[in-house]
């Protein structure tokens, strides 16, 4: 059988919204909304491109491959490449910057708006190290807790969210004002890379073999097949994601005249929150993040663990690779969600262009397989542009090289420059495997 019902393929559509859906998705769209202002739209196109439409692209192409991408990545490209990309991934999705977000998060929303400022950092180190503590208890011994509580949790988080956005939407916190930095002169550039902060797409290359395993277990055994059925079920989740991230965004949109400019996304929606529903709906809202924030710890932190545990061939345990990944968690979380967010953008920039042009790349696998040049080409010349948008976004800018790039390479000076670059790199890697021409067993399945 290589078909579903349409009831299986929306179960499939909201289980991939409830995977990439977390709460520190909350923070980025109301926070882009207050900055980028009269020019929300062209913002949330990029952030919706970068932030749903590519992390689509990445379940899809992994779809395509039968789940075997990490295989794909070693194939295509060099073994060194392959170990770097992933390891990077994981200390991004895990202990560097996702997992302390999870726990700066729940603090943000749901403990920060209740207690007085010289309280603040006790009660933070006092929050997160419960939570980490408890994260660790959880993943050290796992049983069906959690996704129970995540399945009862998706649903009131979604409630919730709807009866904001009607009390948003209905009553509006104030007047959208003029954009701010950035967003005044590249609202699109500057929401797409606001985008990468969603680290969905990193996380696909992550989870993507999650929704081809659970479609393989419905009796789809065709890689074809199962890609339609990932791209429909995709296009659910899409849509539930957009018009989250929409409501949202228009939210951050008309905060500014009554919040001002909040020093981030989490206390501009915990103010938000109290604005409409008083201090019960900072409690309920609380609560929900906290959980929310728990599981989604909980995952990253063992999926973390099991990798390193595999790259290191079981020379240092699970349970301690869990324990370092979930200590380091808990200091990085202490600098406040602020900090984290700062500290991200730089490695963001420089790891998702490569992603990026890899999984648009592999989306053609079929065709172009062949021609490992294409992926070569493509690739090293995007990493050379992809670490000087990433020093740039620290820095670090070496003002004689940036002054030059930006002179002759498109988009270079909204840290796109690596976009011309990677295009022109699949080209030149196109015309030489096609001077070389295909291999014996290339050739072969052509005829075929």
């Amino acid at each position: 059988m290589n078909q579903l019902s349409k009831t299986e393929i929306l179960s499939i559509g909201l289980m991939m919204f409830s995977i990439f859906f977390g709460a520190g998705n909350l923070i980025f769209p109301p926070a882009l909304g207050q900055a980028a202002g009269s020019h929300v739209i062209p913002a949330m196109i990029g952030f919706l491109i970068a932030g749903v439409g590519l992390p689509l692209l990445g379940v899809t192409a992994i779809a395509l491959q039968g789940g075997k991408y990490i295989e794909l990545i070693n194939k295509r490209t060099y073994p060194w490449f392959a170990t770097a990309l992933l390891v990077i991934l994981y200390l991004t999705i895990g202990p560097v910057f996702a997992m302390p977000r999870t726990g700066a998060v729940s603090f943000e929303i749901g403990i920060r708006p209740f207690l007085s400022e010289e309280n603040m950092l006790v009660g933070q180190g006092i929050y997160t190290f419960l939570f980490f503590a408890l994260s660790y208890y959880l993943a050290l011994n796992p049983n069906k807790l959690i996704d129970r509580v995540g399945k009862m949790l998706t649903p009131m988080l979604i409630v919730f969210l709807i009866i904001l956005f009607a009390k948003a939407f209905v009553s509006p916190l104030g007047e959208i004002l003029d954009a701010t930095g950035s967003y005044i002169a590249s609202p699109f550039a500057q929401g797409f890379q606001d985008g990468y902060q969603t680290m969905d797409l990193l996380a696909s290359i992550a989870v993507g073999t999650l929704v081809v395993t659970a479609v393989r277990m419905r009796g789809v055994t065709d890689n074809r097949a199962i890609g339609k059925v990932t791209i429909v079920a995709g296009l659910i989740s899409v849509f539930l994601m957009s018009c989250v991230y929409l409501s949202l965004g228009y939210l951050g949109a008309t905060s500014a005249g009554v919040l001002g400019h909040s020093e981030n996304g989490g206390q501009l929606l915990a103010d938000a929150v109290a604005i409409f529903f008083g201090s019960a709906g900072n409690i309920i809202l609380a609560v929900i993040i906290g959980l929310a924030c728990l599981t989604t710890c909980c995952g990253i932190s063992s999926g973390t663990a099991w990798f390193f545990n595999k790259l290191f061939k079981n020379r240092i345990s699970y349970e301690r690779l869990l324990l370092i990944s979930l200590t380091f968690s808990f200091l990085a979380s202490n600098l406040g969600l602020t900090q984290i967010i700062a500290l991200a953008v730089p490695f963001l920039v420089a790891i998702y262009p490569l992603v990026i042009v890899f999984v648009l790349l592999s989306l053609f696998d079929n065709t172009i397989g062949w021609r490992e040049s294409v992926y070569h080409w493509a690739m090293n010349i995007t990493l050379v542009f992809a670490v000087l948008d990433g020093l740039n976004a620290a820095g670090l800018q070496i003002q004689a090289v940036s002054t030059l790039l930006t002179k002759y390479v498109p988009f270079y000076e909204i840290s796109m420059g690596w976009v011309v670059p990677a295009i022109l790199g699949a080209g030149i890697g196109f015309i030489i495997s096609t001077i070389k021409g295909a291999p014996a067993e290339a050739a072969a399945k052509v005829q075929q």
